[in-house]
């Protein structure tokens, strides 16, 4: 097995060219979902002068176990599949695009890599969209990261109860990002399946809105 599964998984760009883009939203799709499927959400909160970049997993997952599971259970996947969203985050970044105009935002097990990745890459992100997820680790694990977010905006929200994400560790993520100087929203939508509503969505254009204003 391969240290890098994710290393060359096809990457699906829909929008503005990069070189000639205002920003860029990168989203991540679900387990056993693809880029297209993730890219869909895009005409809910589209922007003609953005590129939406979405970068797709090996066999479809980025990681084989929940997201709840000890880390090292889900290595080398993990690791791969961050470093597949940090070379998209270069992509834009090498197109003159600042990371101040950059969103990174996801469903499901793509909401927990982008909390994730923003997390162990503090910066002043556009935005994060987690979309029924939160931070990767173990029940009673420590959770914190330094480093600063500067104010960015963030968006977390989950049914509860949800099958896959508890709201409990959508409450402590978002938690978790305020204490790096994030503007970090959840909402909690009882009763709701594991999917994504249009209240959520519309939430997600106010914020691409806002940050790309």
């Amino acid at each position: 097995m391969t240290s890098d599964p994710h290393r060359d998984g096809p990457l699906q760009h829909f929008g503005a060219p990069l070189e000639e883009a205002a920003g860029a939203v990168i989203l991540l799709h679900g387990r056993g979902g693809s880029a297209g499927d993730i890219l869909s959400l895009a005409q809910a909160f589209y922007l003609p002068k953005l590129a939406y970049l979405a970068p797709e997993a090996a066999g479809n997952t980025w990681y084989p176990y929940s997201f709840l599971a000890p880390i090292e259970q889900n290595e080398p996947w993990l690791s791969s599949a961050l470093r597949r969203v940090a070379t998209t985050v270069q992509s834009a970044l090498d197109a003159g695009i600042p990371a101040e105009r950059i969103a990174i935002g996801g469903f499901s097990q793509g909401a927990c890599l982008s909390t994730e990745f923003v997390a162990r890459h503090p910066r002043r992100y556009a935005g994060l969209l987690a979309f029924t997820g939160g931070l990767i680790g173990p029940p009673g694990s420590d959770l914190t990261h330094t480093g600063d977010l500067a104010g960015m905006p963030a968006f977390f929200g989950s049914g509860d109860p949800d099958p896959h994400v508890p709201w409990q560790r959508v409450e402590q993520s978002a938690s978790v990002l305020r204490g790096m100087g994030a503007k970090a929203t959840a909402r909690r939508y009882e009763g709701r399946p594991h999917t994504i509503t249009p209240e959520e969505l519309d939430f997600a254009k106010r914020l691409i809105d806002e940050a790309f204003a």
